[in-house]
């Protein structure tokens, strides 16, 4: 039985959710989940619904558009496993983590390729299977770097770049060729302890939990639209390489949970949220 899941987005109104069910039970289409919400301050309504039956045509969906208030966004998935891409650095906690969900398939996703700015992690990709490439930094302009990085990633063609510990700052125009499709892992709660050295700013400020932030990226340095958060409790007898220590056990359990909201499309974006 195929299965499919649409999304819609619109200014809420009366009716909607009669509405959008009644073209799917048109269509002959069996509903087997729905969620919907409204976000109150925006009156935006969300409403993600998963259905079993012929696949959706275009001239369905713009029907259903034409029942729905004007602007409404309307989008199918096929249910199908995402196409990803993950880029590192050197450290191999969220890598080796997904690697293993991928291998077991308790991801939604298709891992197309490595890419490492370092050759450090080649062995443990190899031992996947996973084609592993090595997009050196060293003695070249970041522009020179970012335009083999692009020219790798066009090639690959994923649905999803993620940055699995990638440690370079990518440039506000690369940022732009991915719009929504490119998700990072940060290790700290955000908006806190940004940048550089996020352990000893936490250390130095005595905090009391560690945190990990996956979120979108878009051009303004880890200020994106957050997928997924979550602490862990510390106290004054953690140093700061003992965060680091705890902090890397979150970063891959909220790497990994952002990552299946995204895979199995339940996630809307509106505005910064």
């Amino acid at each position: 039985m195929t299965k499919n899941v649409l999304l819609v987005e619109c200014q809420d109104a009366r009716g909607l959710v009669h509405a959008i069910t009644g073209a799917l039970l048109d269509q002959g289409l069996n509903i087997t989940q729905n969620q919907e919400f409204v976000d109150r301050q925006s009156n935006r309504f969300f409403m993600r619904t998963e259905v079993e039956g012929s696949l959706l045509d275009t001239s369905m969906i713009e029907r259903l558009k034409n029942q729905l208030p004007k602007g409404a966004m309307v989008r199918l998935s096929d249910c199908r496993a995402k196409k990803v891409l993950l880029m590192v650095s050197k450290e191999p906690h969220c890598l080796g983590d997904l690697l293993i969900r991928h291998e077991f398939k308790q991801l939604n996703m298709s891992i197309l390729g490595v890419i490492s700015n370092h050759d450090v992690l080649r062995g443990l990709v190899e031992r996947f299977q996973i084609p592993f490439f090595h997009v050196s930094h060293e003695n070249t302009t970041r522009e020179e770097h970012e335009e083999k990085l692009l020219g790798l990633i066009e090639k690959i063609s994923p649905d999803f770049v993620v940055l699995a510990k990638y440690m370079r700052i990518l440039s506000r125009e690369f940022v732009e060729r991915f719009p929504s499709r490119m998700v990072n892992i940060h290790h700290s709660f955000l908006p806190a302890f940004v940048g550089a050295k996020p352990y000893q700013q936490a250390f130095d400020r005595g905090v009391k939990v560690i945190g990990a932030t996956a979120h979108f990226v878009t051009r303004d340095l880890d200020e994106g639209p957050i997928i997924v958060q979550q602490v862990n409790p510390v106290n004054h007898s953690h140093d700061a390489q003992e965060m680091a220590r705890a902090g890397k056990d979150v970063e891959q359990i909220v790497l990994s949970k952002a990552l299946k909201l995204l895979l199995e499309d339940r996630i809307f974006i509106s505005g910064r949220r």
